[in-house]
């Protein structure tokens, strides 16, 4: 296994992912129950944060508009907007038993930690997993590892749009989404290729 270059991530077919139907918005009560019943039962979930992009040099960053948390078949979106939303997600994210995989998560660590008081327990980062596995120099992000590891291409479209606006539309839900359950695609096909 290597890292693939931009042409050859190009020339791969897209990733699918999650389809709108399978992601949760948690904006009330009813959604954080649901989305608790269903992450709490997991060993192992993909999470990911998006924030508003900063455009100018020394800018602050904003906290995290939206903190995602995503299994092999569902992902749940929680808008910082709502308390409710972002009180369910540290449930998740602050349980030691359930792995939070992702890439870049010392970043998100820092900013769950200082902007929203949320100290995220049991994490991989699995930039870091694939540079080790692979003697790489440099970490790898996410749109690498899911053309390594899943041979697909993960759009990033939606990658630098106003996560702080909302209603999100229907590219931000699912590029947020996708990006949470790549994470744990990739990390089930890694842990699946080592019981070989």
């Amino acid at each position: 296994m290597e890292r693939p270059t931009k042409e050859e991530i190009n020339a791969l077919p897209s990733y699918v992912g999650l389809a709108l139907k399978d992601i949760v918005i948690v904006e009330n009560e009813s959604d954080a129950k649901q989305a608790l019943e269903i992450l709490e039962n997991e060993t192992c979930v993909g999470f990911d944060t998006e924030s508003k992009p900063i455009f100018r040099k020394g800018q602050a960053s904003p906290e995290p508009s939206l903190i995602q948390i995503a299994t092999e078949s569902k992902a749940f979106l929680f808008p910082a907007r709502f308390p409710i939303a972002v009180a369910s997600a540290a449930e998740i994210l602050m349980n030691p038993d359930i792995q939070k995989v992702g890439f870049g998560i010392k970043g998100d660590n820092k900013e769950l930690r200082s902007k929203l008081d949320i100290g995220i327990v049991n994490t991989q980062d699995l930039s870091f997993t694939l540079k080790r596995m692979i003697g790489d120099k440099n970490a790898i992000g996410a749109r690498a590892a899911v053309a390594m590891v899943l041979k697909f291409r993960l759009g990033k479209g939606a990658q630098k749009s106003n996560w702080g606006a909302y209603p999100l539309s229907n590219s931000q839900i699912l590029y947020a989404a996708n990006d949470a359950h790549a994470a744990i695609c990739v990390e089930k096909a890694l842990l699946a290729a080592q019981s070989i």
